[in-house]
């Protein structure tokens, strides 16, 4: 039997604290008021003979306390209350020593873990995560009511980014960087005055995406096409500058080839500018800014021609990869990458196709970008395009007092998930059973996602001036109260959920890929549309549906009600759940049959989705994947591919490592030849997970897979 403590850290059961705490108790009343060791270990029995696989702290005391008023102890009962109000004392006052030492000592595995894009062995990334301690324990036993803070400690929901709900800050954004550049904006008390050129452009745009990531959490995305107009003013610069050293020297074709070649290269010195920065700048949250980079061609844009430039630089920079310290190219972290399908290069003989096919040839070798169809996000949100935030979920159409469409400028509050596998795993197969309690965990979610919206308001402009003064979010006066923006639906505040695959199978038996599962699992997502809608009419909050990608989220629901219910097949047995609406990985199904199905959710799921299928590496065979992506623009809204290579941990080499002549994998990079530090993927059978080493005498080397 497992048992979590207050600060949520599982420990294995120990009798011995309860006689200890019992016995502690029994010395402060007289003889007559005790109980014997006797009956200390009948409680302690019956504690054990609950046969639970997980058990929280208060609800062990809860017994306690029960069975010495059972017994008629009341005078011991009332000892025992005081010792254990005494101890929560001495827990209030510190409850966070071992997990900050752990953290310094580089020996908690779960940080470490929690997020790929921060090091804890640096020492501002340990600030952060130092500060996030002392959040989440705040969080835990002060900021959340108790049945919340349980709530989540029982995996029931997951009150995501406590680590800095201490402090009035919100989760993803739209930056609203086309203001920013045109107006100016101040950083660090400084003017930053409308750039001239392209390459200041995106100099001043990185320094804004890091100002603005140090001052939330979660990710940032920026539209690519308001810096088309920069390239425009370095160009006509560049033929002001010629004309004035030649004086009519040449021809108005040759000036147009040197002003082309010239501008090529600050465009590609623009980009590399945005490319080192953003993966070389350091936030105060101690990583690189997790920012997306939106990339659509508007046919009613002026500078589309100067913005298919700068789309095409970034692809091909980010097809080229990025050295690491040992001189490899390896795929960057960030920026992620958006591209968008629309009429134009949807790859039906569109002027901006050999964009399209650059962009498959990118996401074959480096996963991005991510594609959006154009045509089907305009039927979801009332014909409108826009990027998603850098957590990728999306906001709600919203117009502004002139009855405009805003969404730069615009942000989430934050989130909190629901565990729906938990919900079926409870209800044990009775429908009438799983609505009720489906409702009430909700309304339990709807507190918790309240508390994060009343965490944010009356907070005043002069917390992160470069969002509420300078022209990210808004540009409000010093000391001014940012309420407006809470309000009204102008930011979103999202519930997500995990494992609809998992709770179909549970309560219908099969997957929700077959008929008799679908029309649950629609039924079910339309149930939590409903919800946030109400919701929303009740609140006058931008309530949201979110369908998040967070894949550490997948493993910590199922591993808790694995420990908490026992292995259940084709559920807690895998040791994940999947996201949100996705197709269990372990189903048999083709690329376009998979995209199809999913495409009927995103719409309900319209605060946040995403659709991907796993390919080996195809490099080699674009052709099948302009077909997918032909497809894409079709039939889904957002999808992108998930692709694996090989991958050496010695060197950071990423391609195909081959076998050697001693029949041993040798990296042709570095030449490591330990096996347990790279990752290889034989497309034997297409399986893209972990792979297991069968190195026998013949050449024929193979992998074995876990689900071969």
């Amino acid at each position: 039997m497992k048992v979590i403590k207050r600060d949520g850290k599982i420990v294995d059961f120990d009798r011995e604290k309860i006689r200890i705490a019992i016995g502690k108790a029994n010395v402060c009343v007289e003889e007559e008021d005790r109980v014997s060791d006797i009956q200390i270990e009948n409680i302690i029995k019956y504690i054990e003979k609950l046969n639970k696989k997980r058990i929280l702290v208060e609800d062990i005391q809860d017994i306690i306390e029960e069975k010495l008023m059972g017994l008629k102890k009341f005078k011991l009962a009332k000892e025992y209350i005081t010792y254990r109000y005494t101890r929560a004392l001495v827990r209030k006052s510190n409850t966070t020593d071992e997990s900050i030492l752990s953290l310094i000592r580089n020996s908690n595995k779960e940080l470490a873990e929690e997020n790929s894009n921060k090091c804890t062995t640096l020492a501002s990334t340990q600030r952060d995560y130092i500060a996030g301690e002392v959040s989440r324990d705040l969080t835990r036993r002060i900021l959340l009511p108790e049945k919340i803070s349980k709530a989540h400690d029982e995996g029931i929901l997951h009150f995501h980014d406590a680590d800095y709900f201490i402090q009035p800050i919100f989760n993803c954004c739209l930056i609203n960087i086309g203001d920013m550049l045109d107006n100016g904006t101040v950083m660090n008390g400084k003017m930053i005055e409308s750039p001239k050129s392209f390459q200041v452009a995106c100099t001043v745009t990185t320094q804004i995406i890091a100002a603005v990531a140090s001052n939330q959490y979660g990710g940032q995305s920026v539209d690519l096409s308001h810096l088309g107009k920069y390239v425009r003013l370095t160009k006509e610069k560049f033929y002001q500058q010629i004309e004035d050293d030649i004086k009519k020297k040449l021809t108005k074709e040759e000036i147009d080839e040197m002003v082309m070649d010239r501008l090529k290269s600050e465009v590609k010195a623009g980009v590399q500018t945005m490319q080192y920065q953003i993966n070389t700048l350091m936030t105060t949250n101690g990583q690189a800014p997790f920012v997306t980079l939106f990339m659509h061609l508007k046919d009613d844009d002026e500078y589309i021609e100067e913005n298919a430039m700068i789309f095409e630089e970034v692809i091909r920079q980010r097809l080229e990869g990025i050295k690491n310290e040992k001189g490899v190219y390896v795929t960057p972290a960030f920026p992620k990458l958006v591209y968008v399908l629309d009429e134009n290069n949807c790859l039906k003989g569109g002027k901006y196709d050999y964009l399209t096919r650059l962009a498959i040839k990118c996401s074959a070798k480096r996963m991005y970008p991510d594609y959006i169809s154009a045509k089907e996000m305009r039927k979801n949100y009332e014909g409108n395009v826009f990027s998603p935030m850098g957590c990728r979920s999306f906001l709600s159409p919203w117009k502004d007092e002139d009855g405009n469409y805003k969404f730069e400028g615009r942000f989430n509050q934050g989130v909190v998930s629901i565990n729906l596998p938990q919900v079926a795993i409870v209800a044990e197969g009775d429908e009438d059973k799983f609505w009720s309690l489906l409702d009430e965990r909700l309304e339990l979610c709807k507190e918790a996602l309240l508390c994060r919206h009343e965490a944010l308001l009356g907070t005043t402009s002069d917390i992160s001036p470069i969002h509420w003064q300078y022209g990210a979010i808004a540009r409000l006066k010093k000391g001014e109260k940012i309420d407006k923006y809470l309000n009204s639906y102008y930011s979103t505040i999202s519930l997500g959920y995990i494992g609809v695959y998992e709770t179909t199978k549970l309560m219908r038996g099969v997957s929700h890929t077959d008929p008799k599962g679908e029309e649950f699992a629609l039924k079910l997502m339309h149930h939590l549309r409903d919800k946030v809608n109400t919701w929303k009419k009740e609140t006058g909050l931008g309530f949201a549906l979110y369908g998040t990608p967070a894949e550490s989220l997948c493993y910590r629901f199922a591993r808790i009600d694995k420990e908490k219910f026992g292995t259940i097949k084709d559920v807690t047995d895998k040791g994940y759940y999947t996201n949100s609406y996705h197709v269990d990985v372990r189903e048999k199904i083709d690329a376009f049959t998979k995209f199809k199905f999913e495409s009927q959710f995103q719409p309900i799921s319209s605060g946040g989705c995403i659709s991907y299928v796993e390919v080996p590496n195809m490099e080699h065979n674009l052709e099948a994947m302009e077909e997918v992506v032909k497809f894409i623009y079709d039939n889904i809204q957002y999808a992108e591919f998930n692709t694996k290579s090989d991958y050496c941990h010695v060197c950071g080499y990423s391609g195909e490592i081959l076998v050697n002549d001693d029949l041993e994998w040798e990296c042709p990079n570095c030449h490591n030849k330990d096996k347990n530090k790279m990752n290889v993927t034989r497309r034997t059978c297409g399986y893209l997970g972990e792979n297991f080493w069968n190195v026998g005498k013949t050449k024929e080397i193979k992998a074995r897979v876990t689900h071969l």
